[in-house]
């Protein structure tokens, strides 16, 4: 008896998404890469913050306030960026 059209092309898609699985979890960064990654976001945000402020008050003259802002926007968009990226990998 001749196998069902149906069965053969469901069988085929089986094998390629367990191939696709297999595929996507030799890819998993490991867990140092991962807190790596989230301690440079965090870290680079606020030395860009703070260096942003000490450029303003150089120019402005007005030391130590443009460092002192800046820093804690530095530290708000570092905390954001390190929020988002471990949603982004706990919804993957």
């Amino acid at each position: 008896m001749p196998k069902d059209p149906f069965k053969t092309r469901l069988e085929i898609a089986k094998s390629k998404i367990s191939k696709k699985n297999l595929y996507n979890k030799k890819n998993d960064p490991s867990p140092i890469g991962t807190a790596f990654k989230l301690s440079t976001e965090l870290v680079s945000a606020v030395a860009v913050g703070t260096i942003i402020g000490f450029i303003f008050d150089k120019t402005f003259g007005t030391k130590p306030w443009f460092i002192l802002i800046f820093f804690f926007v530095g530290v708000v968009a570092g905390i954001t960026n390190v929020i988002r990226s471990a949603k982004k990998m706990q919804n993957k």
